[in-house]
């Protein structure tokens, strides 16, 4: 006996369907023609189970076997698995959802943007984007949504749940997406691999946001200044500064600031806290940046290269400073005389002149300076 696919349109969603062609009665199995084994999956006793008083035997037609079926319930199940990590799945359909991780498949196209998908639903609920359609309102506020799975992700903002919880640390994660991700750092497993170079990423988000490093793109931008950014994290807290909303305080003094990372940078300065360590050299830094550019100093990788010459730099910042050699560009521009400096630093320096605040002491006489290069001369 032989079991034959019923093709049908591509559900993601629901499991596959089979039916039964008399042939010889052998025992049953699924032919999986794409690796040329047999398998049998959870799927055809539920099948079997609900049809066993229709099936009968080719000659007497006699009720199907109950031993039969018994001693199929009683087999162990076997998976599709993935042949590039190693992940396993019971329904085919998981299974090639799966593989377009690996292969960046995204089959569904929308005929209106070009814009591809994985799944068929995540089409079906992108073209609501077109249509302008938001079915969906929030019970807890005005907003509206053009899928259920946002509504119910931007609901947990209002009520705090957060119901994917990990099994190992216990953090806990408003979507099943993040936690997924998550787990990869338990795991060690990192499946997204940058294509322009070696590094791999435990998260899709990270990869994104890496290969901009190489492709320079920058899609997040400032309606009112017009810089841009990599990430629209870093997009928001730039608002700030236009708005002057300064939402976080010291609390070791009062300063507040506009950006969370600076505070966080600020409190340091009080606590003399430096979290981040070299592990090859011991040094350590305030900041996870400075330690991650240090450590190119190991590892002699400079990923930034120059868009006029042949040099390359271990840090973006070096590369913009540099850069301002060939175009002459000079965005720090002193609001008291116009004189105007490459860097952020240089203005800062000289601010002291108009001031007439002298910060550098000589240590070996009660001379003090306005500026550091003098300081440096005197000495």
């Amino acid at each position: 006996m032989e079991f034959v696919k019923e093709e049908s349109e591509e559900n993601t969603s629901e499991p596959e369907t089979w039916r039964i062609k008399h042939e010889e009665p052998e025992t049953c199995r699924i032919k999986q023609e794409e690796q040329g084994e047999f398998i049998e999956e959870s799927e055809e006793n539920e099948v079997l189970s609900k049809d066993k008083e229709k099936h009968h035997d080719k000659n007497g037609e006699k009720p199907w076997s109950q031993t039969k079926q018994k001693d199929l319930e009683k087999r162990s199940y076997k998976f599709f698995t993935c042949p590039q990590c190693g992940k396993s799945f019971t329904r085919k359909n998981n299974f090639v959802l799966h593989m377009r991780v690996h292969t960046g498949e995204k089959p569904y196209t929308c005929d209106q943007c070009g814009k591809s998908f994985t799944r068929s639903r995540n089409l079906k609920y992108h073209m609501n984007s077109h249509t302008g359609e938001k079915p969906y309102e929030c019970s807890h506020c005005d907003k509206r949504f053009s899928r259920v799975g946002a509504i119910k992700t931007h609901e947990r903002i209002h009520t705090g749940e957060k119901p994917y919880t990990c099994d190992q640390c216990g953090r806990s994660f408003t979507q099943l997406g993040h936690l997924k991700h998550h787990m990869n750092i338990h795991t060690g497993e990192k499946p997204y691999k940058c294509s322009h170079c070696d590094k791999r990423f435990s998260r899709i988000g990270a990869i994104k946001t890496h290969e901009r490093i190489h492709t320079g793109e920058k899609p997040y931008t400032c309606d009112q200044c017009g810089k841009s950014f990599t990430q629209s994290a870093y997009l928001k807290h730039h608002m700030n500064i236009h708005t002057g909303e300064k939402p976080y305080e010291c609390s070791h003094c009062d300063k507040r600031f506009s950006l969370l990372r600076d505070i966080k940078r600020h409190e340091r300065i009080h606590t003399g806290q430096k979290p981040y360590t070299c592990d090859q050299c011991g040094k350590s830094y305030t900041r996870s940046g400075t330690l991650k550019y240090h450590m190119d100093m190991h590892t002699g990788e400079k990923p930034y290269k120059c868009a006029y010459c042949d040099k390359r730099f271990c840090r973006s910042r070096d590369i913009k400073i540099h850069e301002r050699t060939h175009t002459r560009e000079k965005p720090y521009t002193c609001d008291q005389c116009g004189k105007s400096f490459t860097r952020s630093a240089h203005l800062k320096h000289h601010m002291n002149i108009h001031s007439g605040e002298k910060p550098y002491e000589c240590s070996h006489c009660d001379k003090r300076f306005i500026l550091l290069r003098d300081i440096k001369r005197h000495v």
